[in-house]
């Protein structure tokens, strides 16, 4: 770097330092004197990607949620009747979605940067979409189980890829509150959805009639919009065209200093795959424990997001009325998503967001399950939605931070998305036919997913919070003298876990 772009890219008055020093932290491991980026080109820098990154992961989340959940609403528009999905048949269509998606969480994030995320997550959306559109076409339960097979195949390394893609751009404590300007698309799909599941299923055409159109029209969507997301999303930070070349430089800069000695390479391109990275990420207590929380936290969210059409319409409305009720609680869900992810970045911490939001969700299912008024019981699903949709990015966001280098992250973030997808197998079960329409075993299988969200929770925070000390007392000290330093990754004495 010559010495005019340096003069531009660092704040050398301030800081006289080697750049790849770090004063001191906090106990969150947040740095606190960190004045190598020049503050103004840092906040720059960040809005530039805000501006050029995140609207696009929007609209992929977006439509994968609606492209997912459609079903439910192509449930009450006639998709049942249709093919005659009686007994748990309409249960396990659900569920083989979630058998790919599964399987292929963590070889796809490991794939992410050897293809480029600006062609391969455009490339997953295009995929799926296609897809979708074919589901419309279905004339029988086989037809239906292909679909969602190959639905779930397509859709499954987009989470774990986009977590990670943002992590290649944004630090650590800047994060969560950009995954959840993505993620609160979830709850909006449910509103957005069901919203044009109600005009779709009203059209009558060529013998397609109601529920075809959900698919097809929501589908053609889907590819339509991957083929121009393709150009338009960067690879990482050192080649994104729409920075100047102090910018690029700032940006894969500040990366560095935030990666806390966990990694070696200055640009993420540079860092390689091996197997040690890998048995790092699955040798973690964050990554076993918050894979656990993340399961816990995504029953409640898939069931909901599923059958809130048919639990509304069981409240004695019809199916129109269903679609049209399911909006204003997944609104809740869209802005108590930016707002509780917002706050986390603020407050640098998880584990306590986690701990508020689970418990506004525990009184919904609580509202739920009391024998009481259909206005009380539509109240608590807008507890419900507002409590569990902003934990899933906190979650997402706590296993994030606390794992480097990128194959490490990659590695965990994948067994966390798979192991939480699990869940589905139990979240497609709980609303069964047979227990409407008060749903008792639903409600109650959810609300003790939370309560062992909130214990697993709570735990978690005192293990980082002893972890942490251990690091700045010295404890972990000796982990300098057993080889190269550059191979330690988040073990290395200088980083620090999130709480």
């Amino acid at each position: 770097m010559d010495t005019s772009l340096s003069a531009q890219v660092f704040n050398t008055k301030e800081k006289t330092e080697p750049l790849t020093a770090v004063d001191s932290r906090n106990n969150r491991g947040d740095v606190i004197a960190n004045q190598a980026i020049e503050p103004r080109l840092n906040r720059i820098i960040t809005r530039k990607f805000d501006f050029h990154i995140i609207p696009w992961l929007f609209g992929i989340w977006l439509l994968a949620f609606i492209d997912r959940s459609n079903i439910g609403n192509a449930r009450i528009d006639g998709l049942a009747e249709d093919l005659e999905l009686d007994g748990t048949k309409f249960n396990i269509a659900l569920t083989v979605f979630y058998i790919p998606y599964i399987l292929i969480d963590v070889p796809s994030n490991w794939v992410v940067k050897y293809f480029g995320a600006n062609y391969y997550l455009p490339g997953l959306l295009i995929a799926w979409g296609f897809v979708g559109m074919c589901t419309g076409f279905v004339k029988d339960y086989g037809g239906l189980l292909a679909c969602r097979f190959f639905l779930g195949l397509c859709e499954g390394g987009l989470l774990g890829g986009l977590v990670l893609y943002l992590s290649m751009f944004y630090r650590r404590h800047e994060l969560l509150f950009r995954i959840g300007l993505f993620y609160c698309a979830a709850p909006l799909s449910g509103a957005f959805g069901g919203l044009l599941a109600t005009g779709l299923a009203r059209i009558r055409h060529n013998g397609y009639n109601r529920w075809p159109w959900i698919f097809i029209v929501e589908g053609a969507v889907t590819v339509a919009y991957g083929l121009v997301t393709v150009w338009f999303l960067p690879a990482t930070p050192s080649n994104a065209t729409f920075l100047t070349e102090a910018e690029r430089e700032a940006a894969v800069h500040r990366m560095g200093l935030d990666a806390h000695g966990a990694s070696k390479e200055s640009k993420v391109e540079s860092e390689r795959f091996s197997w040690h990275w890998v048995r790092m990420a699955i040798l973690n207590v964050n990554t076993i424990v918050l894979s656990l929380n993340y399961f816990a936290i995504i029953t409640p969210i898939y069931s909901f997001s599923l059958f809130l059409p048919t639990i509304i319409s069981n409240l004695g409305y019809d199916s129109v009325k269903a679609q049209l009720f399911t909006v204003p609680p997944n609104m809740a869900g869209f802005f108590a998503v930016i707002l509780c992810t917002f706050l986390s970045d603020q407050i640098k911490g998880r584990g306590p967001i986690m701990l508020g939001c689970c418990s506004i969700a525990i009184i919904g299912y609580i509202m739920l399950l009391i024998k009481t008024t259909p206005l009380v019981h539509y109240g608590g699903t807008f507890l419900v939605a507002a409590g569990v949709f902003p934990s899933a990015p906190a979650v997402l966001g706590w296993l994030a931070n606390n794992l480097a280098p990128h194959y490490v992250r990659a590695t965990g973030t994948g067994l966390q998305i798979a192991v939480c997808n699990c869940a589905a197998f139990i979240a497609t079960f709980t609303y069964l036919e047979k227990d409407k329409p008060d749903y008792t075993t639903g409600h109650s299988i959810n609300l003790g997913m939370l309560v062992l969200s909130l214990a697993l929770s709570t735990t978690h925070i005192l293990y980082v919070k002893w972890e942490n000390r251990k690091r700045e007392n010295g404890g972990r000290d000796y982990r300098l003298d057993k080889g190269d330093e550059g191979m330690l990754g988040y073990k290395h004495p200088s980083f620090r876990y999130t709480i």
